[in-house]
C-alpha cells in the first residue's frame, strides 16, 4: 500500500480511498457503570448492533465511505462491541482516543501519574499513545484522531491534564485532533491557544460544535489562524435549527472558506443520554443520513458549488485524517 494511510476499524486505508466522510459521529454512547447497574429499558446490544450495520449500510448507498466513530472513554467506548459492527458494513470505521471530561476525571488519575500519590508516569498519556501505536483495548484497532473537551466550565485543572496529553500524543503521532467546544462560550479561542502553545500546528486541529454559533467573526478567527471548524451538528435542532446552520455555512463558503470546514452530525445510532425515543419525538432529522439527505440539497439551492461540497466533505476530512510526521524524539 503506497502513499499515506488512515487507520480504520479493518486496518490501514489510503487516504485518497476515504471518500465523503462524516468526521464527528458516535456509533453508541453508553455509561459502563450505569449500563451495569441502571440499565436503560431502551438498550437491546443485539438490536442495536443490527440498528448499526442497517444504519451504516444505507448511508453507503447514499455516497458516503467513512464515518470516524468519536465515541472515547467517559462515554461509554467499548471497540468491540464496534469492530461487531465494522466487520458487517463496507464503510469504513475510523476509531478514536481520548477522555470525554468536561470538568473532572475519574478518582484514579488524582491519585496516577508524576508528583502524585502513586506515581508513575501519566495514565492519560501511555493510554493515548498506546491507542494509536499500538491498539485498543487489547484489540488491533488503532485510533485514528485524538479528542478533547471543553464545556461551560472551560480549562479546568484535570481538563488541562487531559489537553496537555493529547498536544503531547498529537505531536509524537501526528493523528490530529478534534475538540467539543461551547459554542455559546466561544471557548474554541481557548483550545486554539492552548494547543498552540503546546506545539500543535493549527492545521491539525478540528474546533468542533462550531455550527452551534452564527457569530462568523467568532469562526473567521479560527479559520484565520489555520483551524478547521467542525459544522458538525446537523440535526441537532434543539440547540440551533438546521437553516440557520446552513445559512452560516453558505455565508462562509461564499467568503471561500470552503477549505477550512467540515460537516457532520454528532449523531448516534444509540445515545443513553439522548435515546431513540426521545430523538424520534423531538430531533426527528438527527441522525447520520441527514447531510446526504436535506444538507446537501439545501445548500446546493443556496448556492453551494459542487467543487465547494467535495472540499468540505471528501477533501478536508482526508487531509486531517492523513497523519503528519511525527516530532523527533
Amino acid at each position: 500500500m503506497s502513499g499515506p494511510t488512515v487507520e480504520t476499524f479493518r486496518g490501514p486505508v489510503p487516504a485518497g480511498d476515504l471518500g465523503t466522510t462524516l468526521i464527528h459521529e458516535h456509533v453508541f454512547v453508553g455509561h459502563p457503570e450505569l449500563d451495569v447497574d441502571f440499565p436503560h429499558p431502551e438498550w437491546d446490544e443485539g438490536a442495536a448492533i443490527e440498528t448499526a450495520v442497517q444504519g451504516l449500510e444505507r448511508l453507503w448507498d447514499l455516497g458516503v465511505r467513512t464515518v470516524v466513530d468519536l465515541t472515547v472513554l467517559g462515554i461509554g467506548r467499548d471497540v468491540p462491541r464496534v469492530a461487531r459492527v465494522a466487520r458487517r458494513v463496507r464503510m469504513n470505521l475510523v476509531a478514536s482516543t481520548g477522555y470525554y471530561a468536561a470538568d473532572v476525571l475519574p478518582a484514579y488519575f488524582s491519585t496516577h501519574g508524576p508528583g502524585r500519590l502513586v506515581g508513575g508516569p501519566d495514565p492519560l498519556l501511555e493510554l493515548f499513545l498506546r491507542d494509536i501505536q499500538v491498539g485498543i483495548a487489547g484489540t488491533d484497532v488503532r485510533a485514528g484522531m485524538l479528542k478533547v473537551v471543553t464545556d461551560r466550565s472551560g480549562i479546568t485543572p484535570d481538563v488541562r491534564r487531559v489537553m496537555e496529553a493529547a498536544a503531547t500524543a498529537q505531536r509524537r503521532t501526528g493523528v490530529p485532533i478534534t475538540t467539543h467546544t461551547h459554542a455559546a462560550s466561544r471557548n474554541g479561542r481557548d483550545q486554539l491557544a492552548f494547543f498552540r502553545e503546546h506545539g500543535v500546528a493549527p492545521e491539525r486541529l478540528v474546533i468542533g460544535h462550531c455550527g452551534d454559533s452564527e457569530d462568523l467573526d467568532y469562526l473567521r478567527e479560527l479559520m484565520d489562524a489555520g483551524a478547521t471548524i467542525g459544522m458538525d451538528r446537523f440535526g441537532m435542532e434543539h440547540v440551533l435549527p438546521d437553516d440557520a446552520r446552513v445559512a452560516t455555512v453558505l455565508a462562509l463558503l461564499g467568503e471561500q472558506y470552503a477549505d477550512r470546514m467540515v460537516l457532520s452530525h454528532d449523531a448516534a445510532y444509540f445515545s443513553r443520554v439522548t435515546p431513540p425515543s426521545w430523538r424520534a419525538a423531538h430531533v426527528p432529522h438527527w441522525n447520520l443520513e441527514n447531510i446526504s439527505r436535506r444538507i446537501l440539497p439545501l445548500l446546493r439551492e443556496g448556492g453551494a458549488t459542487e467543487e465547494q461540497l467535495h472540499q468540505m466533505t471528501v477533501l478536508n476530512p482526508a487531509r486531517l485524517l492523513t497523519p503528519s510526521a511525527p516530532e523527533e524524539q
